[in-house]
């Protein structure tokens, strides 16, 4: 039941703390690559040991960073970037120095997401490590004010829990952001005209709130909490009900107005593959739910759901696995094109539908070889495991970076 909602709190996203754009850096460094020591934070952002020593102190006042002992234990070390070379650790002699990591018990956040009919909410310490279980709950309609209604119900039944209180919330979704605050076009939910959403959920929630496209959300996720942590530049690739793309580069979303269009929709993979609603014939739109189980349906001669087929491939049904292949393999030339065209090394694999790339991750390897240069550097892909509760606290992960400035 929809209970009373509280005040709107300001619209400003909070800050954990005040200080020069130096001491934002050192902060994000400890929480992105945490723990470290002083002199690796030294060598690593290019600052001399006094300024990072009087940072560090004002960061362990304001009880943002505290420090442990043996940081050159690998069970204590932070993953650092991949072209960083710490030579402080093999030139340091003597008494082993502390290293500071983030006091991530010390501030709570909501992560919020919206997908499809339903929304997933989780609450996270500071390091994005969940607090409380991942509700997933179906939506009202597709109103804003009922879904932020909606949303104000569960943030509160969440948060009513908690110890500390969270001090924000960031909310992810499918469609075209602008500003933190103002969706211009979500089509799983059919908004297409400019809406201040924020101010909505702030009105409901009781809590500072930013809004933000999903694909931006999970890219920043990785690369601050994820698998993404310390590689320069990395893509992430979605299959699922659509198919998304965003790249980032030296630790940041690679930005274009457009980007949130789903401009990778529809990259051919397969001049033989099916036509897809706007007539592309094998187009990256085959690597949908949808395409899959209409291709799926054509082999077994009768309608069939994307639910059928999957099950069927999973045992081991001979035209189903036979479809796996080539959506694997049409996973790996849509790799390729995009590791050709953003010259990255890394793509990351996830969405609702990925875990049957895992089915035969070969044929994804042989698309992907079929469009590179013999003589080119391999190209590394990780299919992540997908769930709510990752998209979620993707959201949660966006709240954080603000905070921490």
């Amino acid at each position: 039941m929809h209970t009373t909602r509280p005040s709107s709190p300001r619209s400003e996203d909070p800050l954990w703390f005040t200080g020069s754009e130096q001491t934002h850096r050192v902060a994000q460094a400890i929480a992105q690559y945490g723990p470290i020591a002083r002199t690796t934070l030294s060598r690593l952002l290019d600052l001399s040991q006094g300024a990072v020593s009087r940072i560090t102190s004002d960061l362990l006042y304001a009880r943002v960073v505290e420090e442990m002992d043996r940081p050159d234990d690998a069970a204590h070390a932070g993953k650092l970037p991949e072209t960083f070379v710490d030579r402080s650790r093999s030139s340091q002699r003597g008494r082993p120095q502390t290293a500071l990591r983030l006091r991530a018990g010390q501030r709570s956040f909501v992560g919020i997401n919206i997908h499809g009919t339903d929304v997933s909410v989780i609450a996270t310490d500071a390091l994005c490590r969940p607090i409380s279980p991942c509700i997933t709950a179906a939506l009202p309609s597709t109103d804003p004010r009922e879904i932020a209604a909606r949303i104000g119900d569960l943030v509160r039944d969440t948060a009513g829990r908690l110890e500390p209180r969270p001090v924000s919330a960031g909310i992810c979704l499918g469609g075209h952001v602008q500003g933190h605050r103002n969706v211009t076009y979500a089509p799983f939910l059919h908004w297409d005209r400019p809406l201040d959403f924020a101010s909505l959920l702030e009105a409901e929630c009781g809590l500072p709130c930013s809004v933000f496209n999903d694909l931006d959300s999970l890219l920043q996720y990785e690369a601050w909490f994820g698998d993404g942590v310390g590689i320069a530049r990395f893509a992430v690739l979605t299959i699922g009900v659509g198919v998304g793309y965003s790249l980032l580069d030296q630790g940041r979303p690679v930005d274009y107005p457009d980007k949130s269009y789903g401009l990778a929709g529809h990259i051919l993979v397969d001049p033989e593959g099916p036509r897809c609603y706007m007539g592309h014939a094998g187009c990256s739109q085959c690597l949908t739910t949808d395409s899959l189980a209409g291709e799926y349906s054509s082999l077994i001669g009768r309608a069939s759901t994307f639910e059928e087929f999957a099950a069927a491939a999973q045992s081991g049904n001979a035209q189903a696995r036979q479809l796996v292949n080539k959506l694997c393999f049409r996973l790996g030339v849509l790799t390729a094109t995009i590791a050709n065209l953003a010259m990255v090394s890394t793509i990351l694999i996830c969405g609702e539908s990925s875990y049957l790339a895992r089915m035969n991750t070969e044929s994804i390897r042989s698309g992907i070889n079929w469009f590179r240069h013999s003589q080119s550097s391999a190209v590394n892909f990780d299919i992540v495991d997908f769930s709510w509760e990752l998209w979620a606290k993707n959201a949660a992960a966006r709240a954080i970076i603000r905070y921490i400035g």
